[in-house]
């Protein structure tokens, strides 16, 4: 059975996120000068995260199960937020932090990470299965347009789904924009060609030929 647009997509963004993590992972990451590649994979995963909650959820509250699954999610995303957080507050030298050891703290991050990428896998299969493909592909393009104004910093203790949710997710939106200008701190302004356009994803949304296709 061919893999739907959804289906595709996450596994991309899947893709995506380990491949920003994979630097972070040195222990030297911590330095100042390398700290930017844990910034990039820090603000991907929470945006990714944040968009999901807002986009994905809600479809996935119709299964038969949805409630059952969207509380498995959540939780997940809440604690996965929470070690995100760790990690970054250890990179920076926070005091509260400092204790934890470098390769547990990635241990926990990468095992939580499995985890969303299974629960999505599974979600986006089971939401495919359900909407015909025209909403389908309308369902993609609205999780990957919300993942470029979603916040770029996991706030764990906050709302995650429904409308309140929605809306907290805007207004950290634009405090971690107040935050990430203040620090400094390297943070993407787009980390994937918009769908609408050549990017690889567009491709698989669309079905149009690559450009080395074309020639």
């Amino acid at each position: 059975m061919t893999a739907s647009t959804l289906e595709m997509a996450l596994t991309y963004e899947h893709a995506r996120i380990r491949e920003l993590a994979e630097p972070a992972h040195h222990p030297d990451a911590a330095h100042p000068e390398r700290r930017h590649q844990t910034d990039w994979f820090y603000a991907i995963a929470a945006q990714h995260l944040a968009a999901a909650e807002d986009v994905l959820l809600p479809h996935v509250r119709r299964l038969p199960d949805g409630d059952d699954l969207v509380t498995k999610y959540v939780d997940n995303a809440k604690d996965l937020e929470r070690s995100l957080r760790f990690l970054k507050g250890r990179q920076y030298g926070d005091s509260r932090f400092l204790h934890l050891h470098h390769d547990e703290l990635w241990q926990q991050i990468d095992r939580l990470l499995m985890r969303h990428e299974t629960m999505e896998t599974e979600y986006s299969r089971r939401i495919s299965e359900q909407l015909d493909g025209s909403d389908v592909n309308t369902l993609t393009e609205q999780l990957l347009e919300a993942e470029e104004i979603a916040p770029t910093r996991a706030h764990p203790v906050s709302p995650h789904t429904g409308m309140a949710g929605r809306w907290v997710h805007r207004m950290w939106r634009m405090a971690d924009n107040a935050w990430d200008s203040a620090e400094g701190r390297v943070v993407p302004i787009r980390y994937h060609a918009h769908p609408k356009r050549d990017s690889a994803l567009s491709h698989y949304l669309y079905g149009t030929p690559m450009e080395d296709d074309q020639k």
